[in-house]
């Protein structure tokens, strides 16, 4: 049976940087292994879109923040009769020791990467359309015609410097992911809409729709309410909200 397709809605700022971050690194892992310029390109395109995301200020101790935040919530879990210890255990040692590894960084996340001429280069000529052709960066060109291991080892030097990073960031959308399950929900002529828990940590909606499903989900929400419209895509100029009833799979991830 195949997999369901999963629409996720950040509920705020800091969970919406993670997913785009979360996006980025799996750009970049898919792309750096390959043996071929092309991708080789959108790898370094995606380490040098990370380092922009992590030049903001905030984003070290706010992860640093975060982290704190779920172990402490996680620890009031532990005199829970249901609750498996061992997992709980392993998941505040794995926050202690992601905390400790993005505390340890001198400086802002990513600073090695900005301040790479190289690196920098790239970023300043590819903002441009079409501003990555050789004439524009030579040192590019020689760059993608080296033999792909040394490629590889240059890409792997780049990504340790954020690789804290992005154990921090899969740690803990992993945790929002999980903080709850999916429940069966009806949405009414293509629309559904929820009031939000007073006061809950409301982190991010996910819907699920089948594989197969010629529908997908608009999420819009905020701080007390969420709605979701179910999109009919057989029209992919003009999508119209679809008129029918339908089930989905809703979890409301809140930690």
């Amino acid at each position: 049976m195949s997999q369901p397709i999963i629409f996720e809605q950040p509920l705020n700022e800091k969970c919406r940087t993670l997913l785009r971050l979360s996006h980025l690194f799996e750009q970049l892992d898919f792309h750096a292994p390959e043996d071929n310029s092309w991708h080789a390109r959108a790898a370094v395109r995606a380490l040098l879109d990370i380092s922009v995301i992590l030049a903001r200020a905030d984003i070290k101790s706010e992860l640093i923040k975060e982290m704190d935040r779920y172990h402490l919530s996680l620890s009031r879990m532990a005199d829970l009769p249901d609750v498996d210890h061992d997992r709980l255990q392993q998941i505040l040692r794995n926050l202690e020791q992601s905390q400790l590894s993005v505390r340890t960084i001198k400086g802002q996340l990513g600073a090695a990467l900005r301040s790479s001429d190289f690196l920098n280069s790239v970023l300043q000529r590819t903002a441009i359309p079409g501003g990555g052709f050789d004439f524009d960066l030579p040192q590019l060109h020689y760059w993608l015609a080296l033999p792909h291991r040394e490629r590889l080892q240059q890409l792997d030097g780049w990504r340790n410097e954020v690789s804290a990073v992005h154990e921090a960031v899969e740690l803990l959308l992993g945790l929002i992911r999980h903080s709850t399950t999916f429940g069966p929900c009806q949405a009414s002529a293509g629309f559904y809409s929820q009031s939000l828990p007073s006061g809950a940590s409301v982190q991010m909606i996910r819907v699920g729709l089948p594989a197969d499903s010629p529908l997908y989900a608009e999420i819009s929400g905020g701080k007390h309410r969420f709605s979701i419209r179910f999109m009919d895509s057989s029209d992919w100029e003009r999508p119209l909200q679809t008129a029918r009833n339908l089930s989905f799979d809703l979890n409301v991830c809140i930690i």
